[in-house]
């Protein structure tokens, strides 16, 4: 039997392979049956040719095309940076919009999955029970850090509160009221606000912002009495008054909020935002398909699911457009893949500045291979909806939500539209963690999740070592999101992350 370096060809038609373990020029690779010489060293997760490839030549995997070659491609060779590029053709085919949707009752048994909630007054229900301190302004960051400073050695008095978080940013003012970045902003904030894993609010502006309370308190949902309370550095008569009433207003949430209690409640009402980040050669061929597997069953729970980084899926567009619910989705997903087009080009950038130098030292060489991968997050069922950043998440299903790649900020807009629950994948080894909403890291291969054991919560490597196939380790994923749902701790949240990861997305000219 073989024992040298193994390589996985994933589609049939590709004319290259992913290396399993690193290989040395000269040494002996196995490609399924099939045994090749290395012409290069070939890192773990990189690609190599199982033909000889021609320059100007589609270079394929999974399928489907990730670029053309260079220069010639020999067998063997190492395929990367150095002889394989995105190239000029246009990637976007057609919409085919879907016509059957496939129902999400059909798997009775996924429908009767629970897990353990917090009900709101208004129907939703929330993983976490915490208190908001939301800044409006930049000018009030600093007495929103320290109302949350001095009211943390009070909370351990109140085991049903998960803690108190600052949600505290770089705007607020010196912004244009009528224009997307403005409406982006207020649809973040509010979105917090309103979200289900807050059992209570506080605001605190400076008093003279554009970000003006009274409009915000326009767009946030009614709660209990005493549950959201809001100062004015500029009305209490200074920052320390300001910090004072704030602890005063926090000491009456805490009480309430305590009385807030775990229920079962139905899956259907999961909400679970879908990213990656730090990604690798394996992370489409292990972490986001276990992770898409895992989305279907959610779905077929009733539940939701929301992908997003709208960059990230630039030449893969098609595998979503192609199983839309209606035209009118698909035609959303293509003008919002326009507008980013545009966004990039007014900005002297474009579509295939990602992926990021790790992705690439972790074998993913362009923006149409990444993509590929992270579309397989979004698994096997219909896209119900596309939705703008931030905006509130109105239908059930797999649904898109408009965002950048850039993960942080990605995940603040899922949680303000509803996500009370992150699943995220890496290949690289990222430590995003977020507040309210707990974080779910699944590391795509074994030496990340041993090296990282302390950030990972996840072993989709499992695939890669031949221990499960991806059935087997989507049901295991789906019990521990579950878990998690019901109050099980996070990896990132057993190291206390996600107080600085409230990263609203800002766009336009700063006044």
């Amino acid at each position: 039997m073989f024992e040298g370096p193994r390589c996985l060809l994933l589609h049939e038609e590709d004319n290259v392979a992913v290396a399993l373990t690193g290989g040395s020029a000269g040494e002996k690779v196995a490609v399924g049956e099939r045994l090749f010489t290395l012409a290069d060293d070939v890192p773990s997760g990189h690609k190599i040719a199982v033909k000889d490839i021609l320059a100007g030549a589609a270079v394929i995997k999974f399928g489907q095309l990730i670029g053309v070659a260079t220069s010639n491609i020999l067998q063997g060779q190492h395929v990367h940076v150095q002889n394989l590029t995105v190239g000029d053709e246009p990637h976007v085919l057609a919409v085919v919009a879907s016509t059957a949707v496939v129902s999400p009752t059909e798997d009775r048994q996924a429908l009767a999955r629970t897990f353990m909630g917090y009900r709101r007054p208004n129907g939703k229900v929330g993983t976490r029970n915490y208190l908001a301190i939301l800044s409006s302004v930049n000018c009030s960051a600093t007495a929103c850090r320290q109302i949350e400073k001095q009211i943390q050695p009070e909370i351990s008095g109140f085991a049903n509160v998960d803690g108190v978080v600052a949600l505290v940013h770089q705007s607020g003012c010196g912004m244009n009221a009528d224009g997307d970045g403005w409406k982006i902003f207020c649809r973040t904030l509010s979105g917090y606000a309103n979200h289900p894993n807050f059992a209570g609010v506080l605001v605190v502006g400076l008093g003279c912002e554009v970000a003006q309370i009274s409009s915000l308190l326009r767009e946030i949902e009614p709660r209990g009495e005493g549950l959201l309370q809001h100062i004015t550095i500029q009305d209490a008569g200074g920052t320390r008054q300001a910090v004072e009433a704030g602890l005063v207003a926090l000491r009456e949430m805490l009480h309430l909020a305590n009385g807030n209690e775990r229920e079962i409640v139905p899956a259907e009402h999961l909400v679970v935002g879908l990213q990656c980040g730090g990604s690798d050669g394996y992370s489409g061929i292990s972490a986001n398909p276990v992770l898409g597997k895992a989305v279907d069953l959610i779905v077929q729970a009733g539940g939701t699911a929301i992908l997003s980084e709208t960059p990230e899926i630039h030449g893969a567009e098609a595998l979503l457009t192609g199983r839309a619910a209606s035209r009118d989705v698909a035609t959303k997903l293509l003008d919002r893949m326009e507008w980013w087009k545009e966004y990039t080009a007014r900005n002297n950038s474009d579509m295939d500045n990602n992926p990021s130098p790790g992705n690439k030292a972790g074998g993913i060489t362009t923006i149409l291979e990444k993509s590929l991968g992270a579309v397989a997050k979004a698994g096997s069922t219909p896209l119900m909806g596309v939705f703008l950043y931030a905006e509130l998440i109105s239908q059930k299903g797999l649904v898109f939500m408009d965002s950048p790649g850039y993960d942080p900020v990605s995940a603040t807009g899922q949680v303000a539209s509803g996500a009370n629950l992150i699943c995220f994948t890496t290949g690289r080894g990222s430590t995003y963690g977020c507040k309210p909403s707990p974080c779910i890291k699944i590391a795509t291969n074994s030496p990340l999740f041993r090296r990282m054991s302390e950030d990972m919560d996840f072993n989709a490597g499992v695939v890669l070592d031949g221990d499960m196939n991806i059935d087997e380790a989507s049901e295991d994923l789906f019990e521990l999101i579950l878990d998690v749902a019901s109050g099980r701790k996070s990896a990132s949240e057993e190291n206390d992350l996600g107080d600085n990861e409230f990263v609203p997305w800002h766009i336009g000219a700063v006044l």
